[in-house]
């Protein structure tokens, strides 16, 4: 993979480029994102076995141990294809932030490539992805009693004061995120954060986003994943009926106790939980799981589509093909 000439003493690249003298060779994280439920895993699974590197998982569902079924975890087979990271490594009772999930990740990264130039990186969550790629944005102090002032509101009048106080104090993030992103205006956690940057500091919350610029010590190689409408929604479909299969239904329940924690704020067992509290039946619950399963891959792909520097490929492109463009670009 890496040849040293002793004469010469220039480290050269796979890409066959040499390094002058003193300078670290590239490190490359090769990401892979794309849609639910079309095929991520298999991929990055094979482009580690290929170039002998870990996986990083940014799959923000994934990480909750409590959440095995219902976030469609790597089996056991797939886990033991290549070393994985950031899968069932927290629990839903732990506060874990995207800001705390980047500052771990970056350290990851950091010693994984002391002994190896490739880390693959693999996940549907664009905020992850997005927080380890180019770094999360930094914030003011705000003062506790902005923050439990806002707590206290919330817990007397719910998500809905929430929703109306970042649509006045800062419209324009309001729109962005109920076009691209709606379900965050459902997360009490990221809402209560929204609000209180808005009013600890009297500026929009939106002012302080991409204003760092962080620095990154490897070269990302975005690699997307993608097929027909048609086809994602059937694949959607039956990958729901095999989580049913597996039992969800049982996982969700043991769960229904802690309903309200933000980790189970997601598709797959809010329906549940309804069908649990008699409020839907377990036949509707089944296909409001497809339906906002479906809804959230078109987001997905919507955030996605916006890196210019994404490779998009589709799903059933020979790997090979991939590994080729793949080594191209090193």
């Amino acid at each position: 993979m890496v040849a040293l000439l002793h004469q010469e003493k220039l480290t050269f690249t796979t890409a066959g480029f040499p390094f002058p003298p003193g300078l670290k060779t590239m490190k490359y994280l090769i990401t892979i994102v794309g849609p639910t439920a079309i095929g991520k895993t298999s991929l990055s699974i094979a482009l580690a076995q290929h170039f002998h590197c870990d996986i990083i998982s940014c799959d923000s569902r994934q990480f909750f141990e409590e959440m095995r079924i219902g976030t469609a975890v790597p089996t056991t087979e797939e886990l033991a294809g290549a070393p994985h990271h950031f899968i069932q490594n927290k629990s839903i009772f732990e506060n874990y932030t995207v800001g705390d999930f980047e500052k771990e990740a970056i350290a990851k990264l950091d010693e994984l490539f002391l002994t190896n130039d490739y880390v693959v990186m693999v996940g549907g969550s664009g905020l992850y992805v997005d927080a380890v790629l180019k770094g999360f944005d930094e914030f003011p102090e705000i003062d506790y009693q902005v923050r439990e002032e806002i707590q206290s509101k919330y817990d007397n009048l719910g998500i809905v004061y929430l929703q109306q106080q970042l649509e006045v104090l800062d419209n324009d993030y309001f729109k962005e995120l109920k076009t691209s992103n709606p379900q965050t205006l459902q997360n009490p956690q990221r809402m209560m954060r929204f609000v209180e940057v808005c009013i600890g500091t009297g500026k929009p919350y939106s002012s302080f986003l991409n204003l760092k610029k962080n620095t990154r010590n490897f070269t990302p190689i975005l690699i997307g994943l993608e097929a027909e409408r048609s086809v994602i929604y059937n694949r959607i479909n039956q990958r729901v009926d095999i989580m049913m299969n597996e039992g969800l239904l049982a996982e969700a329940k043991e769960l229904l106790p802690h309903k309200n924690l933000n980790a189970l704020q997601t598709v797959g067992y809010r329906e549940l939980f309804s069908h649990f509290e008699s409020k839907i039946s377990l036949e509707f619950a089944i296909e409001e799981i497809k339906k906002n399963t479906r809804r959230f891959a078109k987001r997905q792909l919507t955030w996605f589509k916006r890196n210019e520097q994404t490779k998009w490929f589709d799903y059933l492109t020979d790997r090979n093909k991939i590994i080729e463009y793949i080594k191209e670009k090193l």
